[in-house]
């Protein structure tokens, strides 16, 4: 189960996605009474950091559809004693509260929907007017060498493994800035702003193994393998991962969106 791989790998994710992290939490107001809503929050660290940011005035919600992941949030939050809440429900159809938030923030959350314009369309239904809409999303894979490294170097042991949809739901499903500007124009966002970023990430070379083997496309497969076989597959990934070690440290650019946008005045207002 990919949730429960992401559990398992929580503090390697949150370690190498913290400079996209820090970029969304640091554009929420401190001690704002704000209400954030974080889609595709994962395990809640974004989540947890914007709720610390704005302190007893705000108050942040995160919502992902897997139940591992909500689940360490969940326990996150309560560890921390954060005044932060979690849903289990897919963003594109879940009933929120009809501007029930001020703001809308993503971490690499929003690529996953069946349906990206019902799902944007739910989301203003959920935003006040002028709300600020703002999500970190990956550019297209030939940009990000990195999370493909695996799946290219494996991919004469393991035949059977799935290639990547070339359209729809997935990881570069918005690697098109203008599928981007396309969906959040009909999804009923305005004043939209696409930039690109490249942001430097980093986790520990000891972890390297535990990251290639369970997740992404690898990491799904490898289980069902053979132990000959998943031995050559580590080999021969972990050798053409050598290019992104620097001595204790695994080091690659995330290439990125930032992107932004406001939910505009509804003309019945």
């Amino acid at each position: 189960m990919a949730g429960q791989a992401w559990v398992e790998a929580q503090e390697t994710l949150d370690r190498m996605f913290q400079p996209l992290e820090d970029l969304l939490v640091g554009a929420v107001p401190v001690g704002s009474a704000h209400r954030v809503l974080d889609v595709g929050c994962g395990t809640g660290s974004t989540t947890l950091a914007i709720a610390r940011r704005l302190g007893a005035g705000g108050h942040c919600t995160g919502i992902d559809i897997s139940d591992p992941m909500i689940a360490m949030a969940r326990t996150r939050a309560a560890r921390e004693g954060a005044l932060a809440r979690f849903i289990r429900a897919d963003a594109q159809t879940h009933a929120f509260e009809p501007f029930g938030f001020d703001t809308i923030i993503s971490r690499l959350g929003v690529m996953f929907f069946e349906d990206s314009v019902a799902a944007f369309a739910n989301l203003r239904r959920a935003a006040v007017d002028g709300a600020e809409l703002r999500f970190v999303a990956w550019r297209g894979a030939a940009e990000n060498p990195f999370m493909t490294t695996a799946e290219r170097a494996a991919a004469h042991l393991l035949p059977n493994l799935p290639a990547r949809p070339s359209n729809g739901p997935g990881q570069f499903a918005f690697a098109d800035p203008d599928n981007i500007h396309h969906v959040l124009e009909h999804g009923g966002w305005a004043d939209i702003d696409i930039r690109p970023i490249d942001s430097a990430c980093a986790f520990p070379e000891r972890e390297l193994v535990r990251y290639l083997t369970r997740l992404g496309p690898i990491g799904r497969v490898l289980p069902d393998v053979d132990a000959q076989t998943r031995a050559r597959v580590v080999e021969t990934v972990r050798a053409a991962f050598e290019p992104y070690v620097h001595g204790a440290a695994v080091r690659f650019d995330a290439a990125c969106w930032m992107v932004s946008a406001r939910a505009p005045v509804s003309s019945s207002a």
